[in-house]
């Protein structure tokens, strides 16, 4: 009977190429129960997190326990517990940038798109359920950067990203630096408001709205 597997394939390559298709096939069949073991994982670590608040950091143990599942699982999707904040870092940030721009469009001038910019970030402080989950997200966080891949976590770059067309339409020189001078110093005044307990009032929303329009807004020179 003829060999069927050419003489010269080494064993390597053959393992190689039959090991990536089955792992292929496993992780389409497991995909979609992956995913939602993540979800699970990341609404415990949420749930967890706010419920220790800002005086004890969960255990992994405790996020496993609360999401009904193993270590193993775990340690499927996340190196560590900082991994995992800093994935609950990114989902909510991306949350947020999606309510942004969805309020941005409402306006038709780039002043309004940046008062409305300023408005939504701050609303994070002003509903008591998403302010305790959001310091509590952002207090364990200050634990997180070393050792992981993907560098520090930033929850002002993406929404830097989001202003940097407005500010470009009033005259910024570098939108790029101007968009993330402006988020560094909304989402700072935010982690304050977080910090004291204390909701936005409309007269911040105005100041910091008038501050960020008026530092990329060209003025005459001096004659």
């Amino acid at each position: 009977m003829q060999n069927t597997i050419p003489a010269r394939t080494g064993r390597a390559e053959l393992d190689g190429d039959v090991a990536g298709r089955i792992a292929r096939r496993t992780m389409a069949t497991r995909g979609p129960d992956y995913a939602t073991e993540v979800r699970r994982l990341l609404d415990a670590g949420l749930s967890v997190m706010t419920a220790c608040g800002t005086t004890s950091r969960p255990r992994v143990a405790d996020i496993v326990a609360a999401a009904g599942l193993s270590n193993d699982a775990f340690y499927r999707h996340f190196a560590s517990k900082d991994a995992l904040v800093a994935a609950l870092l990114e989902d909510g940030t991306q949350r947020l940038a999606s309510y942004l721009t969805h309020q941005m469009a409402k306006a038709r001038t780039p002043q309004g798109q940046v008062r409305r910019w300023v408005e939504g970030i701050l609303s994070q402080a002003g509903d008591e359920d998403v302010a305790a989950s959001t310091l509590a997200v952002l207090w364990n966080a200050g634990s997180v950067g070393d050792g992981l891949d993907s560098g520090r976590p930033s929850s002002t770059a993406p929404l830097a990203a989001i202003v940097r067309g407005p500010l470009a339409q009033l005259g910024s020189r570098d939108p790029d630096l101007d968009a993330a001078l402006a988020a560094h110093a909304v989402v700072g005044h935010l982690s304050d408001l977080l910090w004291r307990r204390a909701r936005p009032t409309r007269a911040e929303v105005d100041h910091l709205a008038s501050f960020c329009v008026a530092a990329v807004t060209p003025t005459e020179e001096p004659r």
